[in-house]
């Protein structure tokens, strides 16, 4: 166990362990990945002045995730067109997939976080965004063939039905994207209410085509918030049709 001897203390073997138990690998930089699981509800604590979360790995894992999943869908479904290719990786990526992938990963015993009355609802949130940051880390610490790898052998292979995923699920907000472009109507997102502050605040959602107010959700994160008032437009609007 030669590895554990560029780690610290206990906590940063417990993470290496961690990371080793589910994905297979040591970390070379463990500092990229105690940075991946530090949500910015603890930034104030760690660094005074300074903020210090995860929030930039998780821009740059949005990115290299987005990336090896096209990639591994392009080489997967080669006569399939842009349209569908496009579905499948939002779906993959989606914060519902992402929020499910954590959860089943054990992720919430390794995340930094405030933990308040309603830590359990926020962890729903975070999730997602942690694993994204956890990607990001991977990408710095040993480059893109090694993350897409580990992405694809040990992630989608492992986790995820992608016939199960073609089939079943629904991205309501790309369905309703591409009907309002099909029918030449306008629509909108507006945040039309925020309760709490910083990493406590609740984002209230409508949807808004030309102008008219539909379905309205909220959720801790404004992609949740939009998914899910993108799916109760959907149903408005179904209901619509059949009239």
């Amino acid at each position: 166990m030669l590895e554990f001897l560029r780690y610290h203390n206990k906590a940063e073997r417990d993470l290496a362990g961690f990371i080793h138990n589910i994905f297979g690998f040591y970390p070379r930089n463990i500092s990229l990945y105690k940075l991946a699981f530090t949500h910015k509800s603890m930034s104030a604590k760690l660094s005074g002045k300074i903020t210090v979360s995860n929030e930039r790995l998780e821009y740059l894992g949005d990115a290299v995730l987005s990336s090896i999943v096209a990639e591994y869908l392009f080489k997967k479904f080669p006569t399939k067109q842009e349209g569908f290719l496009t579905e499948m990786r939002s779906r993959i990526v989606s914060r519902a997939s992402l929020n499910k992938l954590s959860y089943k990963f054990g992720f919430e015993k390794q995340i930094y976080y405030v933990k308040s009355h309603d830590a359990h609802g926020k962890f729903r949130c975070i999730g997602g965004n942690t694993f994204e940051a956890f990607t990001g880390a991977v990408f710095l610490d040993k480059g893109y063939d090694f993350t897409y790898k580990i992405i694809v052998d040990n992630v989608i292979k492992l986790h995820l039905d992608i016939d199960d995923i073609e089939k079943n699920e629904v991205n309501f907000k790309s369905k309703l994207l591409e009907w309002s472009q099909k029918y030449k109507h306008h629509i909108e997102y507006k945040i039309v209410e925020t309760k709490g502050e910083s990493y406590d605040k609740l984002y209230v959602i409508q949807v808004f085509i030309d102008d008219k107010g539909y379905g309205k959700a909220s959720d801790y994160s404004i992609k949740g918030a939009e998914q899910l008032a993108s799916e109760k437009t959907w149903h408005v609007l179904e209901e619509d049709f059949e009239d």
